[in-house]
């Protein structure tokens, strides 16, 4: 996909709304976003003066927005002006993946018994309208994000979620070129979690948790491997 900021062509984005709150964060906010909704594509440059024109704001909040998101590493500054969107390698997906299931798997031991039931049956619920509706990748992909940051929030560690985050982030930014799409997959995976935590079963949820990060692992070994 080629970049909705970098191309003469492209359609202009809708400028910010100026609220009270800072409004570098609501431009970091707005890049975070089209950054891991696949808006940008990975490798795509980010001209700082061109967003801040298309956004309607100034180069200041600009400039404090792509800065941050370097700092994340969902950035690489190319000179004093541009950045572009970091390319994630295979090896570093798989890396991300294998500390993903030690940390994802411990959050639910720690936060399993305390988990909000009434959460999880709402989440319950938005798996099976999921499954059955007709949704765009984006709205899966955040439902994905939710679900496994309640998990994350649940442990009552404070650390765990951040660190999470951040490797979700990672491995989006390596799917941010893959071709790979397993919607249903993804729900049937999801729904073994859900089930598991509200029957308290900390066990099960943890065996279901690191089959569905194994499960999203083999399908890019497959994809790689053609």
């Amino acid at each position: 996909m080629s970049s909705v900021l970098d191309s003469t062509s492209a359609a202009p984005l809708a400028a910010l709304e100026v609220r009270p709150s800072s409004l570098s964060e609501q431009t970091y906010v707005r890049m975070r976003e089209l950054i891991l909704d696949r808006k940008i594509a990975a490798g795509s440059t980010l001209l700082e003066g061109k967003i801040a024109d298309q956004l309607g704001i100034s180069r200041t909040p600009m400039r404090e927005a792509l800065g941050r998101l370097a700092g994340e590493g969902l950035l690489v500054r190319r000179d004093a002006r541009s950045y572009s969107v970091r390319a994630v390698g295979t090896k570093e997906y798989f890396d991300s993946m294998r500390t993903r299931e030690l940390l994802e798997c411990e959050a639910i031991t720690l936060g399993a018994s305390r988990i909000d039931q009434a959460r999880l049956a709402a989440f319950a619920a938005e798996v099976e309208a999921l499954n059955t509706g007709e949704h765009d990748e984006t709205e899966h992909w955040h439902f994905d994000d939710r679900l496994h940051m309640f998990i994350a929030s649940a442990s009552g560690n404070v650390v765990l979620p951040r660190l999470i985050q951040q490797l979700r982030d990672e491995s989006r930014l390596f799917r941010l070129h893959s071709p790979l799409h397993r919607q249903k997959e993804n729900h049937h995976e999801h729904r073994e979690i859900i089930e598991a935590l509200r029957k308290k079963d900390v066990e099960g949820a943890r065996g279901a948790m690191r089959a569905h990060l194994r499960s999203l692992q083999n399908d890019v070994q497959r994809a790689i491997m053609g």
